[in-house]
C-alpha cells in the first residue's frame, strides 16, 4: 500500500498500479482496490493511468473487469468502493 499511495513519488504510484494490474489476481486488484478508496485526487489519477497502461493492450492479459465483479462481493467496504471505481475505468476503455 505505501507503494501505491507513495506521496513523494507520483511514477511509483502508477508503476506499482500497472504491475499489480498485470498480475490481474484477485489479490493484485484488490491491493488497487484499497489504495483507490484511500486516496486523494492526484494518488488516484496516477492509480488510474497505471491500470489504464493495462487495459488499453488487449493482449496485456487479465480481465480487470472480471475480478472487480468478484471484488464487489468482498467483505470490505472500501474494496468494494475501490473495485467499482476500477471497474468504471475499465468499461470506460471498453467504449
Amino acid at each position: 500500500m505505501g507503494l501505491l499511495l507513495d506521496v513523494e513519488d507520483t511514477a511509483v504510484t502508477r508503476e506499482t498500479a500497472e504491475a499489480l494490474a498485470k498480475v490481474g489476481t484477485v489479490a493484485a486488484v484488490r491491493l488497487i482496490a484499497l489504495a483507490v478508496a484511500e486516496a486523494d485526487d492526484n494518488q488516484a489519477d496516477w492509480l488510474q493511468t497505471g491500470v489504464h497502461d493495462v487495459l488499453v493492450d488487449p493482449d496485456s492479459g487479465p480481465d480487470i473487469a472480471a475480478v472487480c465483479a468478484e471484488l464487489a462481493w468482498d467483505p470490505e467496504e472500501p474494496v468494494r468502493r475501490g473495485a467499482a471505481d476500477v471497474s468504471a475505468w475499465t468499461d470506460a476503455i471498453k467504449r
